[in-house]
């Protein structure tokens, strides 16, 4: 009978002891991808070969 009553008693303290340690959920903000960002990129990339072009066309000049 004690065993039963000592095997009573920890599983409730094991039980008790978890229940406060949950934390809160934590809310990650969503992704929003942003439209500006790519038609700069883009624009960007072909500014450099077309400078580079107008270079060696005045440098043969």
């Amino acid at each position: 009978m004690k065993k039963l009553i000592l095997a009573t008693v920890v599983a409730a303290a094991a039980t008790t002891a978890f229940a406060g340690g949950m934390s809160e959920p934590v809310m990650e903000a969503p992704v929003v991808a942003s439209a500006m960002d790519q038609a700069a990129g883009s624009a960007s990339t072909l500014l450099l070969p077309l400078a580079l072009i107008a270079i060696v066309v005045l440098a043969t000049n």
